[in-house]
């Protein structure tokens, strides 16, 4: 019997990216612009995985830092296409690092998937003077080829993280990537998968209908939720600001146990009172917001400011 596919999606980012003169895409050189190889040279380059069931498809070519609701719409709808092919083992995407972590956020609310669905990356554009794509790449596939793989995780230096976990924590670092507390599911190990813990499922059940409302909504029509920082001196002007250019959702990220200063929470609640949704989170990169009976904001229990960004973005699009 053949071997199933493993569909291997595009969306540009580093991985894909070219530096102005070939070799000189390390941390020392930064300058390069990402998304400009296509997904199938990529592939064809890597002698591993040559002879390997894998079908391309090129989704976006697109500098993770501008990625948005267009292509996450569009990136829903083709992970659900393939999810849904028997002929199908698994799913990997590649992607830029900056924004890794809220893309794979989203895809695990929207997808819920039995199979895996597995982002890559790479800290080296392509023509780096040793790039660390290919090697993320050949381990990605390891991942999404594994027996009993399934939810979303992100694969890079040799760690498989939870979609839930991960998050961007060093701005040039190959292994640039944790999974704080929570620590990595799996490592990659000479093209094997050792686990460490359960794989990702979404808890709430709400899969079908979130993915649904997204694309069913036009991108432009997307709620708008923007985040707010607390920090020495935080007055809620910015607060005020974004009610009166008709945000819909607002995440704070607080400071310590998701604290506030008396003038922002002022401002949240003045714009709970209008109609506006808030949440709170914490902008400590480990641990989790612990509520306590009489706080006057919710919690985003267990999420980071940009995840709770998600999470409020997808609650409000299906009200």
């Amino acid at each position: 019997m053949a071997s199933k596919k493993i569909v291997v999606l595009g969306t540009g980012g580093t991985i894909a990216g070219l530096a102005p003169h070939s070799g000189q895409g390390g941390p020392g050189h930064l300058a390069y612009r990402a998304g400009q190889v296509g997904v199938d040279r990529l592939l064809a380059v890597i002698p591993p995985l040559k002879g390997l069931p894998l079908l391309a498809e090129q989704l976006a070519q697109v500098d993770s830092k501008d990625m948005g609701p267009v292509v996450w719409q569009a990136l829903a709808a083709r992970c659900a296409h393939w999810l849904s092919d028997d002929d199908v083992q698994g799913l990997v995407i590649t992607h830029g690092t900056d924004t890794l972590e809220e893309t794979a956020y989203f895809l695990h609310r929207v997808l819920a998937p039995h199979k895996p669905v597995v982002l890559t990356c790479a800290m080296r554009p392509a023509d780096a003077l040793a790039p660390d794509g290919p090697q993320n790449l050949v381990d990605a596939v390891a991942v999404a080829q594994s027996s009993g793989a399934q939810g979303v995780v992100a694969v890079c230096a040799g760690q498989v993280h939870s979609a839930i976990d991960v998050a961007k924590v060093h701005p040039y670092r190959l292994d640039a990537f944790s999974s704080g507390d929570a620590g990595p599911i799996a490592w990659v190990e000479a093209g094997q998968l050792r686990l460490l813990r359960s794989w990702p499922v979404a808890a709430d059940g709400r899969a079908d209908l979130l993915a649904a409302a997204v694309a069913r909504h036009s991108p432009t029509a997307w709620p708008s939720v923007e985040i707010v920082l607390n920090h020495a001196g935080a007055d809620g002007r910015i607060v005020d600001a974004l009610v009166g250019a008709g945000v819909h959702g607002l995440v704070a990220a607080g400071t310590g146990n998701g604290t506030l200063s008396q003038m922002l929470e002022a401002a949240l609640l003045r714009a709970r009172e209008s109609g506006v949704e808030v949440v709170r989170s914490t902008r400590c990169a480990s641990g989790q917001v612990v509520p306590y009976r009489d706080d006057a904001i919710a919690v985003a229990r267990g999420l980071s400011p940009v995840k709770a960004r998600i999470a409020l973005l997808l609650d409000l699009l299906v009200r």
